[in-house]
């Protein structure tokens, strides 16, 4: 079935007051009145009127059908949630006719929900966090501001600031999602709120790259380092490591220390790539050094 847009048939913006809405209602409907309009679709328009007021002019109905309509555009094909139709008893309807009734109940006394009145759980609300490398080390806690909507005792759509002081669990990749039970967007007629998915992001660091729970980091080294081979102490995600650099290793080769990448339920691996930084030739004797190395070593980096 179609989308009905009731904003759009009354002329209102969603977040319309309840007095805007109401006005909009009363010029339209004297407007297009069988008794004083002559257009031939008049009972149509008028019926159509009155079907978007009912819902709009409702608080609690206008909830439901925000909170149903999200993202919907007039004409659109709309299907509601499965368990609506044992919500409601539709008096036999078909799925055609689902849309006019769908809200026919809703704040009347003859609601389906046995024992109480129209219920519907809040949606639930996907966000992003940043979190430094070492969180996903050591685990750490984040603060987290939201703006999430809820409809006020008019039924007008307002948004609420809200805080939470997150808990970032150890051994986090990128990509994972907390999810936290209840803090989505509030339910409507006392129903459950949602729930708050947030996906886990890493912020930038030029020292690692992170794939998975694999993660690289760039270590500098000194030629006679890379020549000669050396034991140095590098300062990795997880604590100070003492690496052993093989002889003759070349820029770019990857020295693997299993376990000790995002220490996951399945840890991942940390890879040094090594990068050769040569000192600079800012001075006489370094000068003199280098022209030494030029003259004796008769090196070619460029021959095969």
């Amino acid at each position: 079935m179609e989308y009905k847009d009731y904003y759009q048939t009354l002329g209102v913006e969603r977040n319309a007051s309840a007095d805007d809405i109401k006005k909009a209602y009363r010029k339209l409907v004297r407007k297009y009145h069988p008794d004083v309009s002559k257009l031939a679709d008049a009972d149509h328009k008028t019926k159509e009127l009155n079907e978007a007021y009912d819902v709009l002019g409702d608080p609690e109905k206008r909830a439901a059908y925000d909170q149903l309509g999200r993202g919907h555009h007039a004409g659109e094909q709309f299907r509601p949630p499965p368990d609506w139709s044992q919500q409601f008893d539709f008096g036999g309807g078909g799925a055609d006719d689902l849309f006019a009734d769908l809200f026919a109940h809703v704040g009347r006394g003859h609601r389906a929900r046995r024992g109480g009145g129209f219920q519907m759980r809040g949606e639930d609300i996907h966000a992003s966090i940043g979190i430094d490398l070492r969180d996903a080390y050591h685990g750490g806690s984040r603060k987290v501001s939201l703006r999430i909507p809820r409809h006020d005792a008019h039924g007008r759509a307002t948004m609420q600031e809200k805080t939470l002081h997150v808990t970032i669990p150890k051994g986090v990749t990128p990509g994972q999602q907390l999810r936290l039970a209840g803090q989505g967007q509030h339910g409507i007629g006392g129903g459950a709120a949602g729930d708050l998915y947030l996906e886990i992001q890493f912020n930038p660091d030029p020292r690692y790259r992170v794939e998975g729970v694999q993660v690289y980091q760039n270590l500098p080294v000194a030629p006679w380092e890379a020549a000669l081979g050396a034991s140095i102490s590098v300062p990795t995600p997880s604590g100070a490591v003492e690496v052993s650099i093989p002889p003759g290793s070349q820029g770019g080769r990857k020295l693997r220390l299993k376990g000790r990448g995002i220490p996951a339920k399945q840890p991942g691996d940390l890879y040094l790539v090594l990068e050769i930084v040569l000192p600079p030739a800012d001075n006489a004797r370094a000068r003199e050094l280098y022209q030494a190395m030029a003259r004796d070593l008769a090196f070619n980096p460029r021959t095969p």
